[in-house]
């Protein structure tokens, strides 16, 4: 079966056709996200919908939309810090627009379905998906299926709070969250937390691949300390059986030996760890997990 998956981001709207049972990408097309009012954000995404429709023939094609933020179920308006869609009903919009509704689902849940159903996680009952980028989130995928979330909400556990004693032990202190909160664990954990991490300790910020590159190991270990605290929460709270890494920051070298090194620092006796693994649909995981949600819908 043919179906398509876009991916919406910040910087980029990115469209994939994709074909058969692996749903494996057979054309995909890049253009810029538009800033300046919703009216031009929504002819764009209408734009690569048309597209998706003229590359595949079909103009009844399943179409996903994986969008970084919420969608609220009750109004269906979309929450999202970087878009000008924000508190916008994209999905009805879109739906006036071509007389049919479309798959729209966080970025997060669909990157974890895809790595669920065909990816990393295929052979694991439970497996949750974390994406390790500017942010810090995840999903959470049952034999091969999205369980339903209130909200709207994705696994959200970039922004339950780091335990005082860990921030203690390292001497950081609560920094504020682009949630609104502060300490949360996406100020420690994600890319912009590591970059936090490394102002806090030598008054620069650093990526990781210039930590790496200039042998800052004391930022890097406090960064792996507190992640692993963050995964050991999660295995206490829904125990699945693979944790799947996205994001930049899983591009570290043996980023799954450390983290389960330092989980099991913060692990309770007698209870099992989960694998950790790597994405292996990469940067495509977001629009495939929309097609795959489309193809379901259908």
């Amino acid at each position: 079966m043919i179906c398509g998956g876009i991916d919406l981001g910040g910087t980029k709207i990115e469209a994939r056709l994709f074909e058969g049972g692996a749903a494996s990408t057979i054309e995909t097309r890049r253009i810029a996200t538009p800033r300046d009012s919703y009216a031009s954000f929504l002819n764009a995404l209408g734009e690569q919908i048309d597209w998706l429709a003229q590359v595949s023939g079909l103009s009844d094609l399943p179409i996903g939309i994986a969008v970084p933020g919420i969608i609220n179920p009750k109004t269906q308006k979309l929450f999202a810090a970087n878009l000008v869609a924000t508190g916008q009903t994209v999905g009805p919009d879109l739906q006036t627009r071509f007389g049919r509704p479309f798959a729209i689902m966080n970025d997060c849940m669909a990157f974890t379905l895809s790595e669920a159903v065909g990816g990393a996680g295929a052979d694991y009952q439970t497996v949750v998906g974390l994406i390790l980028g500017t942010g810090l989130g995840g999903g959470f995928c049952n034999n091969g299926q999205l369980l339903s979330r209130h909200g709207g909400i994705a696994l959200e556990i970039g922004h339950v709070g780091v335990s005082a004693h860990t921030l203690a032990r390292h001497g950081l202190s609560v920094l504020p969250c682009g949630c609104g909160r502060s300490g949360c664990y996406e100020a420690y954990s994600s890319g912009t937390g590591l970059a936090n991490i490394s102002e806090a300790r030598l008054g620069q910020r650093h990526s990781a691949e210039t930590l790496i590159a200039q042998g800052h190991q004391d930022c890097l270990d406090i960064w792996a300390d507190i992640t692993g605290e963050c995964l050991a929460a999660l295995q206490l709270s829904l125990a699945p059986e693979c944790i799947v890494l996205g994001g930049g920051v899983s591009k570290m070298p043996d980023i799954t030996k450390i983290l389960h090194a330092s989980m099991a620092n913060h692990m309770i006796a007698n209870i099992d760890q989960p694998d950790i693994v790597l994405a292996q649909h990469g940067d495509s995981s977001g629009a495939r997990g929309a097609a795959l949600q489309a193809m379901k819908s259908t």
